[in-house]
């Protein structure tokens, strides 16, 4: 007679109510799969105001879905209408600066003219020698680019009209699993915390290693890029530069990649000014560009996240970009999240075989 503190041999039952739930949880996911982008920023957004709505709920105690429902109130204020707004100033302003283009207003044969002419002699050289100073042929091949971008979009009317749908669907989507996510979501993590198959050490360990990891990714990457592409575009709306909102959320953007970050952009253009004579314009921007919009990161992402966070810009930088290749516009925020997820796993394991030979 056995007791209940002796291990039960496996029985093939077990095995296959394992293959069930493999086969269950895999259909599901190929099911929830369409809805990915709008799954992905819900958990965002719910992650992002969680004290928001812990604060509020504070104030009503009980009243959940009067609580959630501000919260959600608060996101389509804050984040939703603003990027929608944006997303509006940002089509016009790159139709006005195409506009500016094709009248010849905004010359990019000059442009490069002027660059090249405050050239040394050698570099004009090397240039002319690979065939880079038919500047003519440079600007046709952008207008013809630019023209046939256009022409596309209007051709293919149809389908941009079912993808405008297809957006307001997932906006739907993701409002709704936002209300949620934010109300239940402290309950839902906490089953999901309980299903992982792990014992306590190492669930916890791996769970607060994400909880830290996801907060870092988010706040450190998300809002010093915003900040970055808000003071970048000031600068530039305040020095009189064209299209000065394009160029400051080309700098947001290019502020999420490490190695690279905004210098991609506040750099070319300083040299440019440099070029053109405006030699108080380019210094104000170089100096703008490396001491306020450069140390931006620098002096926010700690004060945000914590220096102990943050992982080597080489694997960030990496991760990033393998994550934009494989999940497009979401991949900023999943590569390095699965990065740190691979590091702090690893860390675990490295931690828990050292104490064992002890």
């Amino acid at each position: 007679m056995t007791t209940s503190e002796e291990p039960q041999p496996f029985r093939f039952e077990d095995g296959s109510f394992l293959a069930l739930v493999l086969v269950v949880s895999i259909a599901f996911a190929m099911v929830i799969a369409p809805f990915f982008g709008a799954i992905l920023w819900a958990l965002v957004l719910a992650l992002m105001f969680n004290p928001v709505h812990r604060r509020i709920l504070a104030l009503m105690p009980g009243r959940t879905n009067i609580a959630a429902l501000i919260t959600l109130v608060m996101i389509i204020l804050v984040v939703i209408l603003p990027a929608i707004f944006l997303t509006n100033a940002l089509i016009q302003e790159f139709l006005h600066v195409y506009a500016l283009i094709q009248s010849g207003q905004i010359d990019i044969a000059r442009m490069f003219e002027q660059m090249t002419g405050a050239l040394p002699d050698w570099a004009a050289s090397w240039l002319r020698s690979r065939g880079w100073t038919d500047f003519a042929a440079a600007r046709q091949q952008i207008s013809e680019a630019l023209s046939g971008s256009f022409s596309a979009i209007a051709t293919h009317a149809l389908q941009f009209g079912q993808g405008a749908f297809n957006l307001v669907l997932m906006m739907g989507v993701m409002l709704y699993l936002t209300f949620f996510l934010v109300r239940d979501g402290e309950a839902l993590g906490q089953r999901v915390i309980e299903s992982i198959p792990l014992d306590p050490d190492r669930r916890r360990a791996v769970i607060r290693n994400f909880t830290i990891v996801t907060r870092a990714t988010i706040k450190g990457s998300l809002i010093v890029a915003i900040v970055q592409g808000v003071v970048g575009g000031i600068t530039f709306a305040l020095l009189g530069i064209e299209g000065a909102l394009l160029w400051g959320t080309i700098m947001a953007i290019f502020s999420l990649i490490p190695a690279i970050g905004c210098g991609i952009v506040w750099l070319p253009v300083a040299l440019y000014l440099f070029a053109t004579g405006a030699v108080v314009k380019g210094v104000i921007l170089v100096i703008a560009g490396a001491l306020v919009i450069g140390s931006i990161d620098n002096v926010l992402r700690p004060l945000l996240v914590g220096r102990e966070t943050r992982m080597p810009d080489y694997v960030v930088l990496i991760s990033t970009l393998g994550g934009l290749q494989i999940f497009g516009f979401h991949g900023f925020i999943i590569g390095p999240v699965v990065a740190a997820l691979f590091i702090g796993t690893w860390n675990i394991v490295t931690e828990q075989r050292r104490i064992a030979r002890r």
